[in-house]
């Protein structure tokens, strides 16, 4: 009926498949597809960089920006929560032989300016050296305001260090600020990557593409790229293939993730208003208010135990994971909106769960 379990599921549409059938071929590896050039350029144009790099996963192009900054010893100061830190299988570490330093998120999805500055390391052979800031944006389905955004590249340039971006779904942030500051989405997106010296972009998330992700910086900093995601086995061959769907997305796929901001907005909203309705599930059923296409609702786990596998076996699927609140254990639901998510399959959802037996 409906899969909420991530915007990674999304399959290339009609449009897009014919794209990629059409794409002009050659080899990535000797740098002459065309079609990954064209790619690359685009959209190092649109961003404001002076180039970039095709890659199989956003956990490539993190870990290859994260080496080409820093050396063996070097540290990175990211955020407890982030991609880089807690989800990317310590390759930082295992890869680069690179220390994380994890700083705990605020409740808005940035990391404290003093607690960064707290973090950076004197000068002293008894410390790791401190070279790289890494800001992730969005931060579970959170948007870091391009105040902060600007106030972090600042901060890093008056200590000398460089300041990455994990931007996988970084065109979402762009889409739900791009009103208040009136420009376009594309507009917004170059304006968040000022001053920063790397961005990692997906584009199999929101933006619907089967496969990969963009690394953007400097030429120096994508030729040590080049070498690295040869090393790592990112180098491939007739990438057009991949990559020609990925500048179908870019040109028709951005302005469309209103539609997933809109359509989490309106899940949201009707989960609030079914437990607001039904005591026994407002006591178990908590909404956190979405800011781009996230929802989280946490959930107890007596809850949990009858509304999974009726969600399940209506053909509704979400991920799930433990976490330890004041009111005791509860389960985190998070449901992702995406291209291939309507309106109407929320609207299906929200019937499903009002009828959920025993409310």
């Amino acid at each position: 009926m409906a899969d909420f379990r991530s915007d990674t599921i999304t399959q290339p549409s009609a449009a897009m498949r014919q794209a990629m059938h059409d794409a002009a071929l050659g080899d990535d590896v000797f740098n002459d597809d065309p079609t990954t050039l064209e790619l690359q350029r685009y959209t190092a144009d649109m961003l404001g960089f002076e180039a970039a790099l095709f890659a199989p996963s956003g956990t490539q192009t993190n870990l290859i920006a994260m080496m080409s900054h820093c050396q063996r010893g070097d540290e990175v100061i990211v955020g407890q929560q982030w991609h880089t830190y807690k989800w990317e299988a310590g390759g930082m570490a295992v890869l680069g032989s690179i220390q994380p330093q994890p700083l705990e998120l605020q409740s808005d999805g940035t990391l404290a300016l003093a607690d960064i500055i707290a973090a950076i390391k004197p000068d002293d052979p008894h410390f790791a050296r401190t070279r790289l800031i890494v800001i992730e944006n969005t931060v579970g389905g959170k948007v870091l305001p391009l105040s902060y955004m600007r106030e972090v590249a600042t901060l890093a340039k008056d200590k000398g260090l460089a300041c990455h971006i994990d931007g996988a779904r970084l065109m979402n942030a762009a889409v739900a600020l791009a009103p208040q500051h009136k420009l376009t989405p594309q507009q917004m997106a170059r304006e968040l990557c000022q001053g920063y010296d790397s961005l990692s972009l997906c584009l199999s998330k929101g933006l619907g593409c089967p496969v990969g992700s963009l690394l953007l910086g400097s030429h120096d900093l994508i030729g040590r790229a080049k070498r690295l995601r040869k090393m790592l086995g990112g180098g491939m061959r007739q990438t057009g293939v991949l990559t020609a769907a990925g500048l179908y997305a870019l040109k028709h796929n951005i302005e469309r993730l209103a539609d997933d901001h809109a359509n989490s907005r309106c899940l949201a909203d009707g989960l609030s208003e079914l437990a607001a309705q039904q005591p026994n599930l407002q006591q178990q059923l908590t909404v956190i208010e979405p800011q781009t296409n996230i929802v989280f609702t946490d959930i107890t786990p007596a809850l949990a135990e009858r509304l999974l596998p009726y969600l399940t076996s209506h053909g509704v699927k979400v991920t799930a994971s433990h976490l330890q609140t004041h009111f005791g254990p509860r389960l985190r639901l998070r449901w992702v909106c995406h291209l291939d998510i309507s309106r109407a399959q929320v609207l299906q959802t929200l019937t499903l769960i009002s009828q959920f037996p025993g409310n």
